[in-house]
């Protein structure tokens, strides 16, 4: 009886430090953080609207894109007002099982993102590659099991996370080194045996990053090879245009983890606020550029904006 009292046992809540190391500079990090988080906000809400309100936009490609606002929304939103709570009124304390929340809905949405931008590369590939089966294979059944999928295929994945998490005594404490409840930093405070969580967590970031942009580049290589074999060099242009925003979205993702993961293992030796830092930059900088890498690459969104902003001047 002891000893399931001792694996079950759980702090209350836990303090977040914010960025160890940078704690003086709190107040004028946030700065280019709420900034971000506002454009974030502004950005993704409007290409809702857009797509929402323009029978013209209902179509695969921007469903996927309306996918991928949402989730950019949900993302930052997770993770920002708590980190600007800390940064600017110290309220460093975040619940328990509020921790294992905002863990779940950060950890799954990541998934999502990576999911909705593998089904992005799918949308061009039969645009470019098989344009007369558009229409026929792109229907409206398929895109919603794919945003199902999507779905299914992340909270599979995150749920074990949080009944992973209780099982532990957490007697190194209850400070989280970071700005939110990341799974390692959590991982990090809990006493036994974590081999499984560390096992379980690299696993799962592993196969989602590979496997997706392993199918993300083929589904490039199928792309380009259709393209350089269009007659004309106005046709490549135009062809190829239209993956300009996708790739940046895919840039943009994925760089971020790249590096973070580089870092890890290169700069081992770095100052804990480096890593921190490259992490929070994931989460600030998708949902900050997606919106405007849209924007202004695709004409139909750019068109839409240009009207309100006419509208409202008259």
């Amino acid at each position: 009886m002891t000893a399931f009292n001792i694996t079950t046992t759980h702090p209350a809540s836990f303090l977040l430090v914010g960025i160890p190391g940078l704690e003086q500079l709190h107040v004028w990090i946030s700065i280019p953080f709420c900034f971000a988080y506002t454009l974030a906000l502004l950005g993704n809400c409007t290409l809702l609207f857009i797509i929402q309100a323009d029978a013209a936009l209902h179509e695969p490609m921007y469903f996927f894109l309306a996918m991928l606002a949402a989730i950019d929304l949900v993302l930052s939103s997770t993770t920002l007002p708590k980190m600007l709570a800390i940064f600017w009124f110290r309220d460093r304390e975040i619940s328990f099982y509020g921790c294992l929340v905002q863990m779940f809905f950060l950890h799954s949405f990541s998934i999502m993102e990576s999911a909705v931008l593998l089904a992005m590369a799918f949308d061009r590939y039969v645009a470019i590659c098989k344009p007369l089966h558009y229409t026929t294979v792109l229907t409206r059944p398929l895109i919603t099991k794919i945003g199902m999928a999507a779905v299914a295929r992340a909270v599979t994945l995150m749920t074990p996370l949080p009944f992973l998490l209780r099982r532990f005594h957490y007697c190194r404490g209850t400070m989280i080194a970071h700005c939110y409840c990341e799974h390692m930093a959590v991982v990090r405070l809990a006493c036994g045996d974590t081999r499984f969580n560390n096992i379980y967590g690299i696993a799962v970031a592993m196969f989602i990053v590979v496997l997706d942009l392993l199918f993300v580049i083929l589904s490039y290589i199928f792309i380009l090879r259709a393209v350089l074999q269009l007659a004309s060099q106005e046709a490549r242009y135009k062809a190829f245009g239209t993956c300009v925003s996708h790739i940046g979205a895919i840039l943009s993702t994925y760089t971020p983890v790249v590096i973070s993961s580089v870092m890890h293992r290169v700069a081992r030796q770095a100052a804990p606020h480096v890593h921190i830092l490259l992490a929070i930059f994931y989460l600030l900088f998708p949902p900050m550029i997606n919106p405007i890498i849209y924007g202004v690459k695709t004409k139909q969104i750019r068109d839409h904006v240009l009207n309100l902003f006419q509208r409202k001047k008259v």
